[in-house]
C-alpha cells in the first residue's frame, strides 16, 4: 500500500514547484476522497475509517498523534504540523496515513470498489500503480 500511497500523493503534488504546488501537496489526501467516500459511508462512516487510520499511522509516525479528526472529516492539526516539520517527515507521514487508509478500505469495502473509487479520483494512476 506505501507503493500506491506514494503514487498518489505524487500525482496530487503535479506540476513544477511553486507556493500554489507546495500547499497542495501539503494537503491531506483523504480530504480528497472525503467526499466520494462520506457519499458511500456516511460522514460519521468516513470519520470512524479516517481515525482508525490515523492511529494505525500514528504507532508508525509519532508527529500523526498529534492530528485529530474533526467532526466534519477534516484533520485538525495537519497544517500546524506541516510548519513545523522537514519535508522527509512530514512525506513520510502523509504516505502512511494514505497507506493505512487504502489498506482499511480494502477490508472493508474490497479491492475493486477501492480501485474504481481511485481512478475515479486519479485518472492517471496506471494499472501498474494499482497492485493493492
Amino acid at each position: 500500500m506505501r507503493v500506491l500511497a506514494g503514487r498518489i500523493i505524487e500525482l496530487e503534488r503535479g506540476g513544477p514547484d511553486s507556493a500554489a504546488t507546495r500547499i497542495r501537496s501539503a494537503m491531506p489526501v483523504p480530504e480528497r476522497l472525503r467526499p466520494p467516500l462520506a457519499s458511500l459511508m456516511g460522514i460519521d462512516g468516513f470519520r470512524a475509517l479516517l481515525s482508525r487510520a490515523l492511529a494505525l499511522a500514528g504507532a508508525e509516525v509519532p508527529w500523526l498523534r498529534a492530528v485529530r479528526v474533526e467532526s466534519d472529516g477534516t484533520l485538525d492539526g495537519w497544517m500546524q504540523t506541516y510548519a513545523l516539520l522537514g519535508p522527509e517527515q512530514f512525506h513520510e507521514g502523509r504516505e502512511v496515513l494514505l497507506a493505512q487508509l487504502l489498506g482499511l478500505l480494502v477490508a472493508f469495502i474490497g479491492e475493486r470498489l477501492t480501485l474504481r473509487l481511485l481512478l475515479e479520483e486519479w485518472p492517471k494512476l496506471s494499472g501498474g500503480d494499482l497492485d493493492l
